[in-house]
């Protein structure tokens, strides 16, 4: 299924620039003014997964298929966006259709790129934002509460939990934290989704720095880290502008060399999904066979039937076992048969619970 993030930040903070890397076109007009981004760009990108080639070349599969992964580019946001300055409204109701956020802030010094509020502050740019989202988080709220309170009152139970719960996220925001901070129960975590509040959102915090800070990060990508763990957030350090580069670039061995040169270890996209899975609580899962070896991505904690319904509905409605085998297993034991044989291929029921890595094969009914 993979997930869809939303790249925000102010103006010129390299949203566009980063959108053009991480999908590697050219789709995103980057440009040093505001609002060169009105309408979303959306691109799709492979997920790089090591573990692919690994059960590919040892399953002898003609075709590899990584699962995909959604950046939605989202125009920039300034001051006043909540009240409809700039591109506000449009901005929000963007924010409303992604799974999770991903906030590219300024970590970088440059005379030539101009910055909409003057100067570079990426913690108290990231707090714009988030002050933004709060407000229109509130106002969203607030809309709710008469027609709960008139539906209390003619004795809707449901109508009853729904407003204790917005009450209690509008006292979270009015004190000045994010609907992540809110104290949600498992019963009603359904029921707090369905506020589709954006502070709620997962977020993750992309320092865009300047090449020489791409390895260690600066002072300002540090502050933002700080921020993020204070929030509750991921944070990851990339350089928009390497990543532009190694997107030019064709030959996979060139492009490990470049970041070779720049004592980087991987691409900032490479980061950007491990830290989107963590944030979504996801893993992945594959099918192997002489045809083809493919990726899947299910939420942690799905089940057998979940993960079969990823591939068709049908797997799910007919469900009757998963023959699984652990990746490294498979790739130890060199393959499914070495595996079965070894007695570490298990039938698995409609209980079971899928394990990142796991290598599937689904017997189903319908």
């Amino acid at each position: 299924m993979g997930f869809r993030c939303g790249i925000v930040g102010l103006p010129n903070v390299g949203k566009s620039t980063l959108f053009n890397a991480l999908t590697a076109t050219q789709s995103a007009e980057a440009q040093n003014f505001p609002f060169c981004t009105i309408e979303p760009n959306v691109g799709r990108v492979s997920v790089p997964d090591g573990r692919l080639d690994q059960i590919a070349n040892i399953s002898k599969s003609a075709k590899i298929i990584p699962t995909q992964l959604e950046f939605v580019d989202i125009a920039g946001l300034v001051r006043g966006a909540s009240k409809g300055e700039g591109l506000g409204n449009q901005f929000l109701g963007n924010i409303r259709e992604v799974d999770a956020i991903c906030h590219v802030v300024r970590c970088f010094e440059d005379d030539n790129v101009t910055h909409v509020e003057g100067g570079v502050s990426p913690v108290r740019d990231a707090e714009t934002i988030e002050t933004e989202l709060m407000i229109a988080d509130l106002e969203s709220l607030e809309k709710r509460i008469t027609p709960l309170t008139k539906r209390v009152r003619g004795g809707d139970k449901e109508a009853k939990l729904d407003l204790e719960l917005v009450e209690r996220t509008i006292a979270v925001l009015s004190d000045g934290k994010s609907a992540r901070e809110v104290d949600v129960s498992a019963d009603e975590a359904k029921r707090f989704r369905m506020l589709q509040l954006l502070t709620a959102k997962p977020t993750l915090y992309i320092c865009n720095v300047d090449e020489g800070s791409a390895a260690e990060g600066n002072d300002l990508s540090k502050a933002v880290a700080d921020m993020a763990t204070a929030n509750g957030a991921e944070c990851v350090v990339i350089s928009a502008q390497i990543e532009a580069e190694v997107a030019g670039l064709d030959d996979a061995a060139e492009k490990a060399e470049f970041l070779e040169t720049l004592g980087l270890a991987e691409t900032g996209l490479a980061q950007v999904i491990r830290a989107g899975y963590s944030l979504l609580n996801l893993i992945t899962f594959f099918t192997a066979g002489p045809k083809e070896t493919r990726a899947w991505t299910v939420i942690k904690g799905s089940s057998a039937p979940e993960a079969a319904g990823e591939i068709h509905t049908d797997f799910q409605r007919g469900f009757i076992a998963a023959e699984t085998i652990a990746y490294d297993d498979f790739v130890g034991l060199g393959g499914e048969q070495p595996a079965k044989d070894a007695g570490k291929m298990r039938q698995e029921g409609r209980n079971y619970v899928v394990h990142d890595g796991d290598i599937m094969l689904f017997r189903f009914n319908v």
